[in-house]
């Protein structure tokens, strides 16, 4: 067996490394872990410099293309990835150029598995302990090996010294017992999960099936106790499973080891001895997730048991219940946009010539290959990509500051959720649409960015790593026609609420097209009594007939009557000639005394500049920022008309670049409005939404947080 493994990490690993000196594309390089993983990459390493010193052997960094699945995608994308051993984390980019800026995504290896799958062709998967997971597809069956044992070692390594630094704290006291608790033999094992690889010298050569390979796990008494308890009715048919599969592996290997040791078919066979290496870590990492399991169960048991009693006393309702099987949204739905095509310019140039200056485009049909793979609800959802920046509003000592911290947050708001300046239109959500999503905010980051000329602020002393405030949000498509959408979004822990609904008013401007957000928000800080109305800026989509590109214009206002402070935001366009893209100014004043108190300038998806009537200024790169990804329930548990589900076959197609399949999906569903508007016509049957209420001009909440006890 070590034959195995050995023979399997040499090909992976001498291979690489000729292909990297070589200048090959495409193969992964491993360096020494001295190198820092930023330096030193352009270097193509010597020969025989991935299999240096023995006790490097867990510090190697590791870098190349693999495949990566994105949900709903059918398909796979290239993308450039770096184990840093170090960090413990496996990041990748978009390509390796662009390696030495912020990773596209990462993901940490403490307390991970990496487990082989027979799914697709040299396919393995890395399950991080936070939920995560990367499906990752390597060249062959060497270099899979090669990463899978490199993130092992990595996950093993970061592993063991967490548990030796955290081994007095309470989480690791009653984690370390869970992750350990799943046995399959009988017999003792060492505390650690381990693989042992024995040959018993035999006149045949054959070894004793039963303790060829012995995959263990320590169970301590208390963590025993605490599975039989709590553990589920499907967590024991796993087990069964597995004991199952164990024996199986055990026959198999049986089977390999009586084959002669030489022939066409010997037990010596390269994939044989991959098939051995392979099996018995899949089953290593699955007895680690289960593990994992139980220990997840059980506290979800804890907090739904806490939270069903709340529900009961009525303090919390169904909604909140649903965020216990949200988890870390993985879509990657960049938007790459080359310009128009020949044959889309035609489409275009023909619709363009049945529209006139002002025309209305609430109405008009308009081609699929212009939609953005996402619903206009969601895209109101990634408004609140730096929720944290959000929280740390209801901080502010002053209502100064607060209106302040509330024009930051405003500010840093639109390059998220725009998603650069692609001119993408996304899709228009249908009557009864809803989208949910939550965040999970670090207690220690919500707190405001810091000066230039004052330290960053200490975090509460109550705060502890780890520690989160759940912030969660809801949309609804309340009205077709016109197109009014609704959503809302609370924290019931600080005690402030934000409810918006919006009215987009789309219009032909000649070889643009510009879409009004009528309606209004209002943040609600229920701590200090104060409500900030506020309006949001149109958007333009401009050159639709070359290479489109989007911008913000126009004047919006915030204002608190109670404090006497507002603001005015206003986004420039871009002059016909000359001027700057993307520009932006804001001032904040106290009406009473007419006093200017900051005044902001930058632009809206890049840099922007705050100056303070202190004296005091910061700068903010939206760029850099660094987003806090929201948390939503998998497609199978949403319900019909949660827009991931709703749309998740024009998405697929668009991914895909099915351009019919996908106009005859979204056909579909704007069939299926007709009709259902249709019956409700013939019945005098009114439309009700689902969480919104109608209230004068707007639309509410129909169980805000300013109107319950809390």
């Amino acid at each position: 067996m070590e034959r195995a493994c050995g023979g399997v990490s040499r090909c992976g690993s001498s291979r690489t490394v000729a292909a990297a000196a070589a200048g090959e594309r495409g193969k992964p390089t491993v360096r020494p872990g001295n190198s820092s993983p930023r330096a030193g990459r352009s270097s193509s390493p010597s020969p025989g410099r991935g299999s240096g010193n023995p006790s490097q052997s867990h510090k190697r960094h590791l870098e190349g293309v693999l495949n990566k699945y994105t949900n709903l995608l059918q398909g796979w994308q290239n993308r450039y990835f770096v184990l840093d051993p170090e960090l413990g984390q496996l990041q990748y980019f978009l390509n390796e150029q662009s390696k030495n800026q912020k990773p596209r995504g990462s993901l940490p290896l403490i307390g991970s598995s990496v487990a082989p799958s027979d799914e697709f062709p040299f396919m393995f998967t890395v399950y991080a302990a936070n939920g995560e997971l990367f499906k990752l597809r390597a060249c062959d069956a060497c270099e899979r090996q090669l990463w899978m044992n490199q993130l092992q070692l990595c996950a093993r390594r970061h592993s063991d010294s967490s548990g030796c630094r955290t081994s007095s704290s309470t989480f690791s006291s009653s984690f370390t017992g869970r992750t350990r608790s799943f046995s399959l033999l009988p017999h003792p094992a060492p505390p650690c999960s381990s693989i042992n690889t024995q040959r018993q010298n035999t006149p045949h050569g054959h070894g004793n099936p039963g303790s060829i390979i012995t995959i263990t796990h320590h169970k301590s008494p208390t963590s025993s106790q605490r599975a039989s308890n709590h553990s589920p009715a499907p967590l024991h048919q796993v087990k069964e499973v597995m004991s199952q599969a164990e024996g199986q592996q055990k026959n198999l290997l049986n089977s390999i080891e009586s084959l002669p040791s030489r022939g066409p078919l010997s037990s010596l066979d390269p994939d044989l001895l991959l098939l051995k290496a392979t099996s018995a870590a899949t089953l290593s990492c699955l007895g680690e997730c289960l593990s994992i399991l139980q220990h997840n169960v059980s506290q979800a048991a804890r907090n739904i048991t806490t939270h069903t009693q709340g529900l009961n006393t009525g303090e919390l309702n169904l909604s909140q219940l649903l965020l216990f099987e949200e988890s870390t949204d993985t879509e990657d739905n960049e938007e790459e946009d080359l310009g128009v095509l020949d044959d889309q310019r035609s489409i275009i140039l023909h619709l363009l010539s049945q529209l006139k200056l002002g025309m209305d485009l609430t109405r008009v049909v308009l081609p699929t290959f212009i939609l953005e793979k996402r619903s206009l609800l969601e895209m109101y959802a990634n408004f609140m990509a730096h929720p944290d920046m959000f929280l740390a509003i209801t901080s502010g000592t002053t209502a100064e500051e607060r209106i302040v911290r509330f024009v930051e947050y405003y500010l840093t708001a639109f390059h998220e959720g725009r998603k650069g300046a692609v001119a993408k239109k996304p899709y228009n959500p249908i009557l009864g649409e809803t989208f949910r999503c939550s965040w999970d905010v670090p207690r220690e980051r919500v707190r405001p960015l810091r000066t230039t000329s004052s330290p960053c602020p200490v975090p509460p002393a109550s705060a502890k790593p780890g520690d989160c405030c759940r912030l969660w949000f809801v949309a609804e498509q309340v009205s077709h026609h016109p197109p009014v959408s609704g959503f809302y979004c609370e924290c019931k822990e600080r005690r402030m609420c934000v409810n918006t609904h919006v009215w987009t008013k789309s219009k032909f401007m000649g070889m643009s097209v510009g879409v009004s957000m009528v309606g209004e928000g209002v943040l609600h800080l229920l701590e200090h009594d104060e409500q900030y109305v506020f309006t949001l800026p149109c958007a333009y989509a401009r050159s639709i007939l070359t290479v489109p590109w989007v911008e913000l214009g126009g004047k919006v206002s915030i204002c608190c009557a109670k404090s006497g402070y507002s603001a005015t935001v206003t986004f420039h366009t871009k002059p016909f000639y000359g001027g700057k893209v993307h520009r932006v100014t804001a001032e904040v004043k106290h009406n009473p005394t007419n006093t200017i108190v900051c005044k902001a300038q930058g632009e809206w998806n890049g840099t922007l500049e705050f100056t303070y009537s202190s004296g005091e200024s910061k700068v903010i790169d939206t760029s850099k920022l660094p987003v806090i990804k929201k948390k939503i329930r998998p497609l199978e548990k949403q319900s019909q008309y949660e827009s991931r589900r709703l749309w998740q076959h024009v998405t697929a197609a668009l991914k895909t670049g099915d351009i019919d399949t996908a106009t005859e999906h979204k056909h579909q569903l704007e069939e299926r409005q007709r009709s259902e508007g249709k019956q409700r016509a013939a019945t005098s049957t009114p439309w009700k939404p689902k969480y919104f209420i109608k209230e004068g001009e707007g639309w509410v909440y129909h169980n805000p947080l300013w109107k319950t006890n809390c």
